[in-house]
């Protein structure tokens, strides 16, 4: 995996991270999500290496990343999205166009409104904004969702839940969430499930979602009051087989936060640029490139 990329170690307002750097031309930022690390982009990233300078982290708490105390103010994302802007500065990039995938993409919103002009042009993958999420959370979305609910309880409950067998319970999730479970590289899937083995990994997971809950909804709520919007194109590439249950047209929710949104379904569960990688790297391709 990564073959011809770099793995460097960086440290930015005391998150020490983990990260790949390859190829050459125009920056792109591609963040994973829960429950995974940088190696959901294995398939991606080269593609876009062809192309750009292609970096990709380990989020802050997750896979080798570390450093940040395990609270709700730590892992907001409005702290997340300042430490990803300092790890591009840091680089040599202070505009970059990015991708995020779940926990990713609320960083990577969270980014583009905060610094208006950093980021020339956003992928969320498979998520809506977080405000949106729980405003619209009734009893079936809840038990679809349910660990979002789960790891927001307050410490120590779910970190000791959890950690009881860290790795099961990403290989739990994994299998609930997976539409093309088979298309998932099997040693990416045990270094995701090793990872939460770490009481630090489950600690930041919990972190992440307590902020989801508390700090996130807030700047959310904040944002969409005062009318304040994505000012860059924004690209939804979405899981047909994952958000199909929710009962709004998600084009629909992302024009009411971005002026220039377009939409890409596929075929595939949420582990979309492992499920459907060749599909995921030439829509991101394209829209990287201002096709």
């Amino acid at each position: 995996m990564f073959d011809g990329f770099e793995t460097r170690r960086a440290t930015v307002q005391g998150a020490e991270l983990n990260l790949r750097v390859g190829g050459g031309g125009p920056p792109v930022l591609l963040l994973h999500g829960f429950p995974q690390t940088h190696l959901a982009w294995h398939r991606v990233a080269p593609v876009l290496a062809e192309r750009f300078t292609v970096v990709v982290p380990d989020l802050p708490g997750y896979g080798a990343s570390r450093g940040l105390p395990a609270t709700p103010e730590a892992y907001a994302k409005r702290n997340l999205a300042a430490i990803m802007a300092g790890l591009m500065a840091e680089l040599g990039f202070d505009r970059f166009a990015l991708a995020g995938h779940d926990r990713g993409g609320r960083i990577g919103y969270r980014l583009a409104l905060d610094s208006p002009g950093t980021v020339t042009r956003f992928a969320p993958v498979d998520i809506l904004p977080t405000v949106e999420v729980w405003d619209a959370m009734d009893w079936q979305a809840a038990l679809g969702g349910y660990h979002w609910l789960l790891l927001a309880q307050p410490a120590p409950l779910p970190e000791t839940l959890v950690g009881a067998d860290g790795p099961g319970y990403v290989r739990h999730l994994i299998d609930r969430w997976a539409g093309h479970r088979d298309r998932l590289d099997p040693a990416a899937v045990e270094a995701y499930a090793r990872a939460f083995a770490d009481p630090d990994v489950v600690a930041a997971a919990c972190a992440d979602y307590r902020a989801g809950a508390t700090l996130d909804v807030e700047c959310d709520r904040a944002d969409r009051a005062a009318g304040r919007r994505i000012d860059c194109p924004v690209l939804l590439v979405w899981a047909r087989r994952y958000l199909r249950e929710r009962r709004r047209r998600h084009l629909d929710v992302w024009r009411g936060w971005a002026e220039d949104v377009r939409e890409v379904p596929l075929d595939c569960g949420h582990f979309v640029a492992e499920e459907a990688a060749e599909e995921c790297a030439a829509a991101l391709l394209t829209f990287f490139s201002g096709d």
